[in-house]
């Protein structure tokens, strides 16, 4: 008798859970050749707000952790996929057509990421933190602390690398996410996705969606309960970037802006991604009580 392969049923992640779209409908991916790949879920406004409501439920709790407990969740995520090594190569090479030695680089580089990150979750607030000279009988103390929920329109291109290039430094710093991924290249996306479920990361800490930036972006950019925006998935689309930055601007979102070309993800990172997601809160208190 001839075995049939158990094809994957590639799904959302929402709430630490693998939920069909809400709208039964899924699009078709293809691999860098333009080979039929696999069925993704396609996922719908429902979809969106059922992550927005898992990543407000899951804020509180995530920021109120320690520093140094999201620095080891965020490292636990980084152990995962280097056990995981072989999966992820096989999908950055059917994704964006790499060679294999290509695709070991940038899985290397993706794991290298998430633990540059981790290591500056509790250094940040040394370093944007201060104590602030007043010329009166107080203690004037800043410290950054997060913004809450982010959505975060990934990558296009770079479908790993970039990924975990704008969601680390999103969620290390105490923020939850949702996450759009990349559109023609969603496939790393979803075994990232499998690597937090079964890793410490709290369900609803990062959610991600697989579908149109285009068609999901503008609701969760109106959406009033998510507090920031980044764009860097919108890059090259100026039309589009700027009709969600409107967007955004009706409950004074934070709007991480899409840059005029997706940049090089192998570049090594600087603190403003860290920094883009952040809110400074100044505390007053007299001196002798």
């Amino acid at each position: 008798m001839t075995r049939l392969d158990v094809r994957k049923t590639y799904k959302l992640y929402i709430d630490g859970a693998f939920p069909r779209s809400e709208s039964g409908h899924s699009y078709e991916v293809t691999d860098a050749k333009g080979r039929f790949a696999a069925n993704a879920a396609l996922a719908s406004r429902k979809d969106a707000r059922d992550a927005v409501v898992a990543a407000r439920k899951a804020f509180g709790g995530w920021a109120g952790r320690t520093a140094y407990n999201r620095a080891q969740i965020l490292y636990r995520v980084a152990e995962i996929m280097e056990d995981r090594r072989p999966q992820f190569a096989d999908a950055v090479m059917l994704a964006e057509g790499a060679t294999a030695s290509q695709a070991a680089k940038v899985v290397d580089a993706a794991i290298d990421r998430l633990v540059w990150y981790a290591g500056w979750a509790d250094k940040v607030t040394q370093v944007l933190g201060n104590a602030n000279p007043v010329a009166g009988p107080y203690f004037n103390l800043s410290s950054p602390e997060p913004t809450g929920v982010v959505a975060v329109l990934a990558p296009q291109e770079s479908s790993l690398l970039g990924l975990v290039s704008v969601v680390a430094p999103v969620i290390v710093t105490g923020n939850t996410c949702v996450v759009v991924s990349s559109f023609a290249r969603p496939l790393p996306a979803v075994t990232l996705s499998e690597v937090l479920a079964t890793s410490d990361v709290p369900g609803g800490v990062v959610n991600l969606l697989t579908g149109d930036a285009a068609a999901i972006g503008p609701w969760l950019a109106s959406h009033m309960d998510v507090n920031a925006i980044d764009l860097t998935g919108v890059a090259g689309r100026a039309d589009l970037a700027t009709q969600l930055e409107v967007a955004a601007a009706d409950n004074l979102k934070r709007v991480r802006r899409a840059p005029a070309a997706e940049p090089d993800w192998t570049v090594e990172p600087e603190l403003d991604a860290l920094t883009a997601f952040l809110e400074t809160k100044t505390v007053w208190h007299p001196i002798g009580l």
